[in-house]
């Protein structure tokens, strides 16, 4: 991929994340990376294309920085960990919202192929959780269902924390959340 289309990518997310799928058009683009609109129409035709290339590109890169849900160097709840940094780098370092939350806000305006890779997102994080949660040990049908249940409800919980940080205090807000929720949630794997 040319480094323009790459700066391409990085502007959209940029946009996506901080305004919205729907807040933002090729124009925007074009004037942040300095080229003309025409160029980003033969990077990518549609926005549509675009964007389902955003949120494939942002979960790929998601799940690559989590690692592997099984790995025996790492224990559950350092993993777990890692999850929860991984959100609050994105609001602490970056100022941004989760890409696929906010396209999660959209869903009903989106592009088909946009809201499929958003889909895909929250898919691969509940693998990955439902993964972790039930290690170490082979679990049940109900253990399956136990640990996905958690596992929703640490996505929502996190992507809930980000909106109300990012509107209130900031990170210091989203630590809170985080923490009432581990004091009320505490882990149950080994």
């Amino acid at each position: 991929m040319s480094s323009t289309a790459n700066e391409i990518l990085d502007s959209a997310e940029r946009l996506t994340r901080s305004e919205g799928y729907n807040g933002f058009s090729f124009r925007d683009i074009a004037a942040e990376v300095g080229i003309k609109s025409a160029s980003v129409h033969y990077h990518f035709p549609t926005k549509a294309g675009l964007g389902a290339a955003v949120a494939r590109r942002y979960t790929d890169r998601f799940m690559a920085a989590l690692g592997a849900p099984e790995d025996t160097d790492r224990t559950p709840d350092d993993l777990l960990q890692q999850y929860v940094s991984l959100y609050r780098a994105s609001l602490a370092d970056d100022g941004l919202m989760c890409l696929c939350g906010m396209l999660a806000a959209e869903v009903a305006s989106l592009p088909q192929e946009v809201a499929a890779e958003a889909k895909r997102f929250f898919e691969k994080n509940l693998d990955w959780l439902v993964r972790v949660l039930s290690r170490p040990n082979a679990v049940t049908a109900d253990g399956q269902e136990q640990a996905r249940t958690r596992a929703l409800h640490l996505i929502a919980t996190l992507e809930g924390a980000m909106l109300v940080a990012r509107t209130l205090n900031g990170p210091a807000d989203f630590d809170d959340i985080v923490r009432e929720f581990t004091r009320r949630n505490p882990p149950t794997v080994n």
